[in-house]
């Protein structure tokens, strides 16, 4: 955490175990967000204060004839406490003394000790008192102190001021403080709005998930407004972060390794329990790769060790439109592999979805540059075949059988296309020589792969024709 930088202040709230709502204090940084509570502290006492409250003391106090002493008394062994005075009565002879505090344990009575003793035979013993006076000896009890005289009046009350009370010490007492109840790094932290797991946004308050596992649990503001100004601030910190992150990163690998885009998402699951439909994937473009991890990569062995990954040009990235949406969440999308089931993918924002759209064209155009060409085997008119991707030559089709070039168009000869949804794909391509359609009819085990690489490969010869093209998506 940056020492030298001030951090944003705001006042909020957490509920504890009862739902009861509990002042918070939110301190943000560059690199961190502190969540203080207010806590009672003791204040520290002069040195002379804590000479007198450590030291046995010896009091005598006088009474009126058939009054009481004054003083009220709780603890005793039963309890594993000294007796303790928990009230001094005002105009009485323990207040006239001016030597007591409440919190002062009794260690002896008329010189014996009572350390052992319970509390009703430290009562019993001062009823049995036939003077108009008794010897206590006390030393203050700190702990029991600060609860004890919470409703009790201080020595700096009206009947001390006519005083002198040079003979007692300052009370110890407890204020409250804001002290850093967790510290959550930015670094990789993911901010939602969601309920965990669910697609029910909240209206008035937000969480943060560190890395570390550090959670901060709904914070809630009092203005919706507020809410979204500090939800969209630590938000943009922990974007700042990731993107000082990949620059940091890609200094130190060669330009085709580079990360693109790092960023929290969450994949729609197949769980049939309500509660829990919504699982966060950190997800990375990378060179040519596209990875969804379970928590982020922080070693460069991490990204060997990724489940989810697969080539950003065999897969296809479609933004669903507000019908599409599985349920209630907003701004999703789905990325289409020839591997496996769509994944859904939910992002924070709409603008954050349209960052990673163009992060996914950048990833790709680039990937199919450096690739240049890819084959597919199929068969055509019964020939066994390839089926070639060529970034200058455009389609071609290899005969195994003669190992010869039977057909070729580039890229801008195709004028539509059809499959079957199976393994046939129709290609239609304008012939430069007759001006008319011609047909072409292929089979692939792979169609589906094939059909998002020949996108990929469009889009990559697109962009280089255009070079407006990227910056338009």
């Amino acid at each position: 955490m940056a020492a030298t930088e001030e951090p944003e202040i705001i006042e909020s709230l957490l509920k504890d175990a009862e739902n009861k709502p509990v002042p918070i204090r939110l301190m943000l940084y560059p690199d961190a967000l502190l969540i203080q509570k207010q806590e009672w502290i003791s204040v520290q006492l002069d040195e002379e204060d804590e000479v007198f409250l450590n030291m046995v003391r010896e009091v005598e106090i006088k009474r009126e004839p058939g009054a009481g002493f004054g003083l009220c008394v709780k603890g005793g062994a039963e309890h594993r406490l000294p007796v303790l005075i928990s009230r001094i009565i005002k105009n009485e002879a323990a207040e006239r003394c001016c030597q007591l505090l409440v919190g002062d344990a009794i260690l002896r009575v008329n010189g014996v000790n009572v350390e052992s003793c319970t509390h009703d035979e430290v009562v019993s013993m001062l009823k049995e008192v036939k003077e108009d006076s008794v010897s206590l000896s006390v030393r203050h009890f700190r702990p029991a102190s600060y609860f004890l005289n919470k409703g009790n009046e201080t020595r700096d009350g009206p009947h001390f001021a006519k005083q002198e009370s040079s003979q007692l010490a300052s009370l110890p007492r407890l204020e409250k403080e804001w002290m850093t109840a967790l510290t959550i790094p930015l670094l990789y932290a993911r901010v939602s709005r969601y309920i965990y797991g669910t697609d029910k946004p909240r209206e008035d308050s937000f969480d943060i998930v560190g890395v570390d596992g550090s959670k901060s649990g709904p914070m809630y503001f009092t203005e919706k407004t507020t809410m979204l100004t500090w939800y969209h601030k630590i938000s943009a910190k922990t974007q700042s972060l990731l993107s000082q992150m990949i620059q940091m990163t890609n200094q130190l690998m060669v330009k085709e390794d580079h990360i693109l885009l790092m960023c929290w998402t969450y994949e729609r699951t197949s769980n049939d329990q309500n509660w829990r439909s919504w699982k966060e994937k950190f997800l990375a473009l990378k060179a040519a790769d596209i990875y969804l991890f379970d928590v982020p990569p922080m070693h460069s062995s991490d990204w060997s060790k990724c489940e989810m990954k697969f080539k950003v040009y065999e897969c296809m990235l479609k933004l669903l439109k507000d019908n599409e949406l599985p349920d209630g969440r907003q701004h999703c999308c789905s990325i289409l592999t020839g591997a496996r089931d769509a994944i859904c993918l939910n992002i924070d924002s709409r603008t954050e979805l349209l960052i990673l759209e163009k992060a996914w064209y950048r990833s790709s155009n680039l990937a199919v540059k450096r690739l240049q060409s890819k084959t597919f085997g199929c068969t055509w008119q019964d020939h066994l075949s390839g089926l070639i991707l060529d970034m200058d030559q455009g389609f071609s089709l290899y005969d195994h059988q003669t190992k010869s070039i039977l057909w070729s168009y580039r890229f801008a000869q195709l004028k539509s296309s059809s499959d079957d949804g199976v393994s046939k794909l129709t290609l239609n391509f304008l012939s430069d020589n007759t001006k008319q359609l011609e047909t072409h009819v292929i089979s692939c085990s792979d169609l589906q792969t094939l059909i998002y690489c020949i996108h990929s490969f469009l889009s990559a010869k697109l962009s280089t024709v255009d070079p407006t093209f990227l910056g338009n998506h």
